[in-house]
């Protein structure tokens, strides 16, 4: 008989080192079992305790190696009538101890189908094993505990001499999975309230039943572990095993369960203040290594608890009472438990810090938060994080190192990123704007832009610090609060991002998605800037637009490197339309400087997505009329324009012949989408009117209203075609909104009216179109007929000079040839009329 527990799990290894030199004893007798459950089952044995007990320690004694599982259903048998009987009889306790030291051994097979033959028995007998933890004797509960982490963990037995072999790991994890022993674990935690030992050996248990299997974390979910444990793991307990294993088990829930179910339990007021009570006593008590990344830990619980919305985070009062540990040790604090905190600035202080500045973050969208924020000075804490001078070691007082010091600064910018739009009161009354036009002033100064800097924000060194700054303008520019705009273009803040411009335009070197990411936050900085405020596009001036046209004239073929050269492009259009159209001498400047020759390359090059603001830039730019003689000097800008034009209508399905004259004289410029959004059932918005916003057709059209349609030379006749459209497109719109308006009023006769001039100015324009093809096929006839004039000439002139070479090669052959010619010339001249004859007047 094992006499203990411990004794047993040290007893049960010796016998496999003997197994080497002699064999195992033989499986248990099926008639020992028998025997010794007739006895436990016989109503009148009751008298028979000893004679039980020992045929039940026999049956231990040749079952030490493990049971058979055909007997399992026997063995378990045994085991649930020794369990009635502890109560009354504690001897039946050791027994049973007995029974559950030798479960945690792996079961054992005859034939290698048993196990799928017995699988629903080893199912059943492993979820029994988990109701035994009603029993309220200690050292059951720790046995129970002891076999199921044996029976789940990894072993080293081999198979036996006499022909049985163990069951698989992997067959004994999936049974325990199906039993569902998990869940009745949980369910089991209220009946240790009284019983650490046993409590911090369940939550081992757990621990290890959810390190890696998902369906015994979703049992236990089913349960309400996380809520249950996450309840009691701030309980005292001076070795602090408790609160480590509860930490450890809803982490493990986290990555192997349901994250929403986990954050949905402990987002409950009673787990909340148990984490709450946790984090403060390691916070303020916790000096170990361990200690401190438990600390962690259960800060980060808290940041996923507090992403949930509706938890209440601030309703228990955990960040009023964390706000003293957020600014600290940037701000001086009164409060008492702040002056008992000291950091040791090791790794662990340094992962807390920005723990609790990405908190910041989390919290940042509830309004209650955001008060506790201001009345905490948060902002005041951040800006003394992101100052240049914030950098550098206090002289006399142990603070962060340089690494960690430039990481925070990083993480700072980061998180004001989110919060100053939010708080811009307290941004402007810290001098936000002054503080990071230093910072980036500072980045501009140094010649190390491309040098790597430390941490996962560090990646880049002053490219980084530059980034994370353009950021955050980005981020409380968008606001469109015009004081604080105000207080940047006073400071000179245009000036100063056109110097970032200029830096990276002279580095090609330094091309990486970071440079362009800051790139395009500047330009777009520079836009939300000179939007609306003329004399700013004045501030921008030369200067910019100089950058302007640098930027302007990228490469296409960057547009689809992956590297995000299309947002840098976009934003650089978006800059001009800003900070240039609107003003004269500003506009001047940027079409002296060959603007609008760019911008009609980049309409040649450029994919279908960039063209509608580029097309209206160039459009507002026609207001000047420098601009215009611009684009009539540039070659082949109409035609451009018109193919523009044909492409659009080619997209849009627009119903045109093959010549490209109008094919349906009723809907001269409709397009398929548009009479699909006439016949739906929203008429929210006209269709018609809708089809100018889609597409760039009404601006081509604006276009050459300023250019003019007669002052056009160099066209084809298929351009004239396109052009006689585009001349007329805006009675052809007018025509369809109002025949939209009349047929929702049901005016038919006005509406028959409309349409016949409708149809009448198509058909005048179809016949302009004819007109204009038959010309160009006259033309090219009578281009035919001389061509063929000349062709014909050229064959009479070749046969000319071949018969006068044939002539010649005779008479040089052949003298009487020579001679007949020669009689022939001398007659021919004797009957011709001399010069002075046939000159001679008429006497008349």
């Amino acid at each position: 008989m094992l006499s203990s527990a411990p004794h047993a799990r040290g007893f049960i290894h010796k016998p496999a080192r003997r197994s080497e030199s002699k064999p195992r004893p033989e499986a248990p007798r099926l008639t020992d079992l028998s025997r010794a459950l007739q006895l436990l089952q016989d109503p009148l044995s009751s008298s028979l305790k000893e004679r039980q007990i020992f045929i039940l320690k026999k049956v231990v004694k040749q079952c030490q190696h493990g049971f058979l599982l055909k007997d399992l259903a026997d063995v378990f048998k045994i085991i649930n009538l020794c369990a009635e009987r502890v109560s009354d009889h504690p001897e039946y306790a050791r027994i049973l101890c007995d029974f559950l030291q030798i479960s945690s051994l792996p079961f054992l097979k005859e034939k290698a189908s048993d196990e799928m033959s017995y699988a629903s028995v080893v199912t059943d007998c492993v979820s029994q094993m988990g109701y035994l933890m009603r029993i309220p004797l200690l050292e059951v509960r720790l046995q129970i505990c002891s076999t199921v982490i044996a029976f789940y963990s990894r072993d080293k037995h081999t198979h036996s001499s006499d022909g049985l072999s163990p069951a698989r790991l992997d067959y004994r994890s999936l049974m325990l999975e199906r039993s569902g022993i998990s869940e009745t674990l949980v369910m089991s935690l209220a009946l240790t309230e009284e019983q650490l030992p046993v409590k911090l050996r369940l939550l081992q248990t757990l621990q290890i039943l959810s390190r890696s299997s998902e369906v015994n974390c979703n049992l236990m979910l089913r349960a309400r572990a996380a809520h249950k444990i996450c309840f009691h793991m701030s309980e005292g307990d001076p070795s602090g095993e408790l609160l480590f294993r509860s930490s450890e088990i809803l982490w493990n829930l986290l990555e192997n369960g349901s994250r929403q179910e986990v954050t949905s339990q402990l987002s409950s007021s009673d787990c909340i203040a148990s984490l709450k009570d946790a984090f403060l006593h390691l916070l303020l008590n916790g000096f170990r290594h361990h200690e401190r990344q438990l600390r962690n830990d259960l800060l980060v619980l808290l940041t996923l608890i507090s992403e949930k919305p509706g938890a209440p985070l601030i309703e228990s009062g955990f960040l009023k009472h964390l706000m003293p540990f957020i600014t600290f040790p940037e701000l001086k604090s009164h409060n008492p438990q702040v002056r008992n905190l000291k950091l040791t600035f090791s790794q662990e202080d340094f992962e807390m810090k920005k723990l609790l500045l990405n908190i910041i973050v989390v919290l940042s969208q509830d309004l209650a938060a955001l008060q506790l924020f201001r009345e905490g000075r948060v902002m005041l804490a951040l800006m003394l994080l992101v100052k240049p001078s914030s950098s550098a070691v206090r002289s006399g007082r142990r603070s962060w190192t340089c690494r960690q010091q430039e990481e925070l600064q990083l993480q700072a910018l980061s998180t004001l990123s989110s919060l100053a739009p939010l708080m811009l009161d307290e941004y402007i009354s810290c001098q936000a704007n002054t503080c990071l036009l230093l910072l980036l002033d500072c980045c501009l100064q140094d010649d190390s832009l491309g040098e790597q800097g430390q941490g996962f924000h560090g990646s880049g060194g002053k490219k980084a610090q530059l980034r994370y700054c353009v950021r955050l303008l980005r981020s409380v520019v968008f606001v469109q609060h015009e004081p604080l705009q105000q207080d940047l273009c006073d400071q000179g803040a245009i000036g100063q991002l056109l110097g970032v411009l200029r830096r990276f335009l002279g580095r090609p070197e330094d091309e990486d998605a970071v440079a362009l990411e800051i790139q395009t936050d500047c330009l777009l900085l520079l836009s939300l800037l000179c939007e609306r405020d003329l004399h700013r596009k004045e501030l921008f001036g030369r200067d910019g637009v100089e950058v302007l046209i640098q930027y302007l004239s990228l490469d296409p073929a960057l547009v689809f490197s992956g590297l995000g050269h299309n947002k840098l492009l976009l934003s650089a259009i978006d800059c001009l339309w800003s900070c240039v159209v609107g003003c004269f001498g500003t506009e001047d400047v940027f079409v002296s400087g060959g603007g609008v020759d760019l911008l009609l390359q980049l309409l040649q090059r450029s994919p279908r997505r960039v063209l509608p603001p580029l097309m209206a830039v160039l459009l507002e730019l026609c207001e000047n009329p420098q601009a215009v003689l611009h684009l009539l000097r540039w070659s082949g800008a109409p035609q451009l324009l018109l193919n523009i034009w044909r492409r659009e209508e080619e997209q849009m399905g627009v119903s045109r012949d093959p010549h490209g004259t109008i094919a349906d004289v009723k809907r001269p410029i409709a397009s398929q989408h548009q009479d699909e959004s006439s016949s739906s059932s929203s008429h929210d918005v006209s269709a018609a009117v809708r089809d100018v916003s889609e597409n760039l057709r009404a601006n081509i059209f604006c276009i050459f209203c300023k250019l003019g349609f007669e002052s056009l030379s160099g066209l084809s006749a298929e351009d004239h075609v396109t052009l006689s459209i585009i001349h007329r497109y805006l009675d052809f719109k007018v025509c369809e909104v109002v025949r939209e308006l009349w047929s929702e009023a049901g005016d038919e006769a006005a509406l028959t009216s409309l349409l016949q001039v409708s149809e009448d100015t198509a058909q005048s324009v179809r016949s302009l179109q004819q007109s204009i093809l038959g010309r160009q096929q006259q033309e090219e006839l009578q281009e035919e007929q001389r061509l063929y004039s000349e062709i014909r000439f050229t064959h009479k002139q070749r046969e000319i000079a071949a018969d006068a070479w044939r002539s010649f090669v005779t008479r040089t052959s052949n003298y009487s040839a020579l001679k007949e010619f020669r009689r022939v010339r001398e007659e021919r001249s004797i009957n011709e009329p001399s010069d002075a004859e046939t000159n001679k007047p008429d006497p008349e």
